[in-house]
C-alpha cells in the first residue's frame, strides 16, 4: 500500500537526516530512504572515523616524540592499532545510535533500501513517486511525496586505469578499514583528504610519499598556507612530489608492494611502497535513483539546482555532495535546512559560500573562510594583509605547538575582511570567530578591538587583525 508524505528524502547522510529533522520540526510528514546506515559517509566513512584516527595518531606521536619535552617520562611507547580501530568504531556507533534516536524523536519514517524516482503515474501527474527496493527483500514500498529531496552524497573518485583493488590500491573507504598499518604508502593527491591521511599515517610511523598533480599541495587554499603546510609536514618526514602527473598504465603490483611512475618536469620517476591511497576527489551518486525519469539537469556529474536547491522539477530538490560545490558535511546540513524552509513556504536566506569555513584536520591543522589573496587580486581588490605567528602566543608555547600563523586579507578601500587563513594548533576550532566576523561584515579594527582573553590561542586573531594596519603589539 502506498504511503503519502509531505517530504521524502533520498539519503540519510548528514544533509539528509538534518533536513528530515527540520522538516519534522516544521510539522511536515517526513520519510528518509537510506540503503546503508543513517549518518552516511560523514559518520561512517569520512569525517568522524578519520578524525578519530587522526586523534589517536596525534596522541601516539606526541607521547612518543614529545612527552619528555613536558617532563613526562613514558618509557617505551607502542601502538595497538586494533585498539585504535575499536575506539574509532565505538565513537561511530555512539553517534549512529544518536541519529537513530533523533529519527524516533521526530517521528520520521526510515525505509532501509534503495529509493528510485518514478515517472508520472496514477499516484502523481509529475515525476516524484518513490519506489523503495527494501534491503530485507520484502516487497517494494511505494511512497507518494509532495516533495522530494535528493541527498545521495558522493563516493571516492579514482583515475582512469588506476582501479581500486582494496589490497594494494585503496580509496579512503578501504583505508579506514585497515586492520594493520603498512610500513610505507604512496598517496596520490595532495588535496584536503590526501593531506589529512598523510599527516595521520606519518604520525602513526608510516613512511609517506605524496604525489600531487598541481604545483603545490592543497591548491585551493591560500599559497602561504600551502607553503607552510608542506614545510611543516616535510619537517616531520613526509615526502612530496608536486607537478607530478601519475601514469596509471605504469602500475605494478607484486612481492607485497605497489609501484607507479609519475611524469615530473618532463621525465618519468618511479615510486614504490607497500600500499597506495588514491585521493583525487569525490564523484556524486547520481546513478540508479531514477533521474532519467525526470527533467532534472546533470552537468559534469552533478545535479544542477537553483539557490533554493530546487532542480528543474520544482518539487524535487537536491542538496550536499550530489550538487557539487564545497562538498562539506556542514554545508550539506545548511543546504538541507534551506531546502525544507523553502518547501514550507518560508523565505530562507540564500547560502553565501564565501562565508563557509573550511577545515583541514591534519597535524598541524589548517582552516579558512572567504577568498585567498590571489583570488582577491584577480577580482580587482586592492588588498592589505596582516599575518601573525603563533610563536608569539603564550598559550601556543604552553601547548608546545607554536608553528603556524593567522593571515587576514582585507580590502584597502572599504576595510572589509575578504578572507582569513590559519595554520597551527586548534585552528579548526578557532575559524568560527573569523566566520562570524565575516557574516557580521566586521572590519579588522573590530576584531582587534574585541578583547581576547589571555592566555589563549585566540589572541592570535586579535594580533593578526592589528597587523593588517601595521599595529600588532607582540611582533
Amino acid at each position: 500500500m502506498a504511503q503519502n508524505y509531505d517530504v521524502v528524502i533520498l539519503g540519510g547522510g548528514t544533509g539528509g537526516y538534518v533536513a528530515a529533522i527540520r522538516s519534522a520540526q516544521l510539522g511536515l510528514k517526513t520519510a528518509i530512504v537510506e540503503k546503508g546506515n543513517l549518518g552516511g559517509t560523514c559518520l561512517h566513512k569520512g569525517c568522524i572515523p578519520s578524525k578519530a584516527l587522526l586523534r589517536s595518531a596525534e596522541v601516539y606521536a606526541t607521547t612518543k616524540n614529545h612527552a619528555a619535552d613536558f617532563g613526562v617520562n613514558t618509557g617505551e611507547v607502542s601502538l595497538d592499532f586494533s585498539r585504535v580501530q575499536q575506539r574509532k568504531q565505538g565513537i561511530v556507533d555512539q553517534l549512529h545510535a544518536g541519529v537513530q534516536g533523533l529519527m524516533k524523536k521526530g517521528k520520521i519514517d526510515v525505509y532501509e533500501g534503495i529509493g528510485r524516482i518514478l515517472g508520472p503515474s496514477i499516484f502523481s501527474p509529475s515525476p516524484g513517486t518513490i519506489s523503495v527496493e527494501m534491503n530485507n527483500g520484502e516487497e517494494n514500498e511505494m511512497l507518494i511525496p509532495n516533495n522530494v529531496i535528493i541527498a545521495t552524497g558522493s563516493r571516492p573518485r579514482t583515475l582512469p586505469g588506476l582501479e581500486i583493488d582494496g589490497e594494494f590500491v585503496m580509496s579512503s573507504d578501504e583505508a579506514l578499514a585497515m586492520s594493520e598499518l603498512p610500513k610505507s604508502i604512496l598517496i596520490v593527491g595532495g588535496g584536503v583528504i590526501g593531506i589529512e591521511w598523510a599527516s595521520m599515517l606519518n604520525d602513526f610511523g608510516v613512511d609517506v610519499t605524496v604525489l600531487e598533480y598541481a604545483d603545490r599541495i592543497i591548491p585551493t587554499e591560500d599559497k602561504d598556507i600551502s607553503k607552510e603546510m608542506q614545510k611543516l609536514l616535510k619537517k616531520k618526514g613526509i615526502n612530496f612530489a608536486t607537478s607530478a602527473k601519475v601514469l596509471p598504465e605504469t602500475v605494478e603490483k607484486g612481492d607485497g608492494q605497489v609501484s607507479i611512475q609519475a611524469e615530473i618536469n618532463g621525465s618519468n620517476e618511479s615510486f614504490t611502497a607497500d600500499k597506495m591511497l588514491v585521493s583525487v576527489g569525490r564523484q556524486a551518486n547520481v546513478e540508479n535513483i531514477g533521474i532519467e525519469n525526470t527533467d532534472i539537469l546533470v552537468e559534469n556529474g552533478f545535479i544542477q539546482v537553483k539557490n533554493t536547491f530546487q532542480t528543474k522539477e520544482s518539487h524535487i530538490y537536491a542538496i550536499g555532495d550530489v550538487i557539487g560545490g564545497l562538498q562539506l558535511a556542514h554545508v550539506a546540513s545548511h543546504e538541507g535546512i534551506t531546502a525544507v524552509e523553502h518547501i514550507k513556504g518560508n523565505a530562507p536566506h540564500a547560502i553565501d559560500y564565501d562565508l563557509v569555513s573550511r577545515c583541514i584536520y591534519s597535524n598541524p591543522e589548517a582552516a579558512s573562510v572567504g577568498i585567498t589573496e590571489d583570488q582577491a587580486k584577480e577580482q580587482g581588490y586592492d588588498v592589505k594583509t596582516g599575518k601573525f605567528s603563533f610563536k608569539a602566543i603564550g598559550k601556543a608555547l604552553v601547548y608546545g605547538e607554536s608553528d603556524g600563523f593567522v593571515k587576514i586579507i582585507a580590502d584597502k578601500e572599504t576595510n572589509d575582511i575578504l578572507g582569513v587563513h590559519m595554520i597551527g594548533p586548534h585552528v579548526t576550532d578557532m575559524i568560527s570567530e573569523a566566520g562570524l566576523a565575516m557574516v557580521l561584515d566586521a572590519t579588522p579594527w573590530e576584531i582587534a578591538d574585541t578583547i581576547h582573553p589571555h592566555p589563549t590561542l585566540s589572541e592570535v586573531m586579535g594580533e593578526a587583525a592589528l597587523a593588517v594596519d601595521g599595529k600588532a603589539i607582540h611582533s
